[in-house]
């Protein structure tokens, strides 16, 4: 005997065609907040050292030496962070999860037996997130404004090496909300290779125009070298405080009663 009992609808949550539908795009993005959210909380994850620059730099190629040294730099930041006293995970490093710098960024920090991030992007010709990232925090974002949020959630310094288009956003993305008061905390941004930064920015000139203040040149410093890039890192950090759960960063408010958040 059939039944004439209507079939019980289903969640909204369950509705793979809902979820992937224009109306739902608001949940889509919550997911890509909530969801790396969780499980920094659940790995102890406090802050990290993020490392940007170009996919498109080869360990063997003509600008391989910069891969090998973010490797080195990365292993020897990680080694530092073990030793320090806490017992939550410590500026760990995360980077964008893709190849070149990123790969070696992650690569080292492997090699030197920690945990590492990567925040990979979904693109049209699709970015594999490499092998060295630890593999509960290994994220896939749809949204670049989203995983652009977890590079600075977290961040506590950032070294940035040669890169394009995309590092370029990055690095202008931080130096931006620290120039404009938007970060609590001030974030050490570490620019490697002074020779390739000063040529492709004119940061004078942009002081010279009054495009940027000649103080905003103190928002980033040079490195040429893993040793001095380290000590750049370690200096810039002397002055934070050491959290024994995890420190997400927090935007200002200038709003009256109104906190941070």
């Amino acid at each position: 005997m059939t039944s004439n009992i209507p079939a019980r609808p289903g969640f909204a949550y369950n509705d793979a065609d809902f979820i992937d539908s224009d109306e739902a795009r608001p949940l889509r993005i919550m997911a890509e907040y909530m969801g790396p959210l969780r499980s920094f909380r659940k790995e102890n994850i406090c802050d990290t050292i993020v490392f940007f620059g170009s996919a498109r730099i080869k360990p063997e190629g003509p600008l391989g030496r910069f891969y090998q040294e973010a490797r080195e730099l990365s292993g020897l930041i990680t080694r530092w962070a073990e030793s320090l006293p806490s017992s939550a995970h410590r500026y760990v490093i995360c980077s964008g999860g893709g190849g070149g710098i990123m790969e070696a960024a992650n690569r080292g920090a492997t090699e030197a037996g920690g945990r590492t991030i990567g925040l990979n992007i979904s693109l049209p010709h699709e970015q594999r997130p490499n092998p060295y990232i630890t593999p509960d925090l290994s994220f896939e974002f749809h949204y670049f404004f989203m995983r652009k949020l977890w590079f600075a959630h977290l961040a506590r310094a950032l070294v940035v090496f040669p890169g394009g288009f995309g590092t370029l956003d990055e690095l202008m993305e931080i130096l931006t909300l620290s120039q404009t008061g938007k970060l609590e905390q001030k974030i050490p941004v570490i620019l490697y290779g002074h020779a390739y930064w000063n040529e492709v920015i004119n940061f004078d000139a942009l002081v010279r125009h009054g495009m940027i203040a000649a103080a905003d040149l103190e928002l980033f410093k040079f490195a040429d070298d893993p040793a001095t890039a380290l000590r750049l890192v370690q200096e810039g950090l002397n002055s934070q405080p050491v959290p024994e759960k995890p420190a997400f960063a927090h935007s200002r408010s200038e709003r009256p009663g109104r906190g941070t958040g």
